[in-house]
């Protein structure tokens, strides 16, 4: 086992965690998530974890559905927004075939061939996500139309109110977890929010 995967597992254990979710997406970017407990994590680094790779949206065909989410000890980061209750953490896996082979359809995967390509060629590849959404005043009723928290337009400064103290925590978890923010704001329209996270090589 390597360094980081002993932190991993030493971490786990002085912080308390209690259960570790393991994520990857599909090949729509559509988040997957499975939780294990700590006292199953060594082998998940050592062999993976199997899951029934047909059911996932481009991964594989039934008849053969054998793979294996293999987590990435060098993602690893305990879930800020968990402070009550059991400690969670997660990290992010490589999906891999049975024999250890990299599957072609992993999201992760193909970003990293195409680094490596881009690199062979003398390239860097950076990125500077703009993560924008909307907020919604509770919980509509069936039919209801969702009710924007305000009607504030771009950049405009907004001194009280649910959309700037969301930002401001949404800010303050994305850093716990290690994830460098640029800036925040109001977005055009009615509820609309922007974060920006910092420019950083892929």
């Amino acid at each position: 086992m390597d360094r980081q995967a002993e932190f991993v597992l030493r971490t786990i254990e002085e912080r308390d965690i209690r259960f570790v979710r393991l994520w990857f997406t599909d090949v729509l970017g559509t988040l997957k998530s499975v939780a294990v407990a700590p006292a199953e994590l060594e082998g998940a680094f050592a062999e993976g974890i199997g899951f029934d790779g047909s059911a996932i949206e481009g991964f594989t065909r039934v008849y053969e559905s054998d793979m294996l989410a293999k987590p990435d000890p060098s993602t690893f980061a305990i879930l800020p927004w968990r402070s009550e209750g059991p400690g969670v953490a997660r990290l992010f896996c490589d999906i891999q075939m049975p024999d250890g082979s990299p599957s072609y359809a992993d999201p992760r995967f193909v970003l990293k061939r195409t680094l490596t390509k881009a690199a062979d060629l003398g390239f860097t590849f950076y990125t500077h996500p703009e993560v924008e959404f909307y907020l919604f005043k509770g919980q509509p009723e069936a039919g209801e139309i969702p009710t924007p928290v305000d009607t504030y337009g771009y950049f405009d400064n907004t001194p009280h109110g649910m959309a700037r103290d969301f930002r401001r925590q949404a800010i303050t978890m994305l850093e716990q977890m290690g994830i460098s923010v640029e800036f925040s704001h109001h977005e055009g329209g009615p509820g609309q929010q922007e974060i920006d996270l910092r420019y950083a090589d892929a």
